[in-house]
């Protein structure tokens, strides 16, 4: 069983939000396989607490103008890990020290990665 198109659509949607608000190292895993859930992992970090909940805030803005419904949301008070829930999609947004604690491209390692599409930033004059 492979992600289906409109998760990986969305996710798309959510790495260009979380690139937006200077999210870092994303990672996409196919987790179709043992998650009957869910169909695809997003992972990104941020380098603060502060830049932990802004990513997460326009991940959930974007997906949610784009007509996907949050189901659930965890940790977003804390800003260390925020669990953001659409259903066909699950996003992670990690402080760098958390990410690196929980290991979860680790713990999913049996996982296809999928390609994350960035968009291209022009360098500062």
């Amino acid at each position: 069983m492979t992600a289906s198109q409109h998760a990986r659509d969305i996710l798309q949607i959510a790495a260009a939000a979380a690139d937006a608000k200077g999210g870092s190292d994303p990672v996409a895993l196919d987790v179709s396989g043992p998650l009957p859930l869910t169909d695809a992992f997003l992972l990104v970090s941020g380098r603060v607490e502060r830049n932990v909940i802004a990513i997460a805030s326009e991940v959930e803005d974007r997906l949610n103008e784009a007509g996907v419904r949050t189901l659930r949301r965890e940790g977003k008070a804390e800003g260390r890990w925020v669990l953001l829930d659409f259903g066909d999609l699950v996003v992670h947004v990690f402080h760098e020290e958390d990410r690196m604690y929980y290991a979860l491209e680790r713990l999913w390692k049996d996982c296809p990665v999928i390609p994350v599409e960035l968009p291209v930033h022009e360098p500062a004059e």
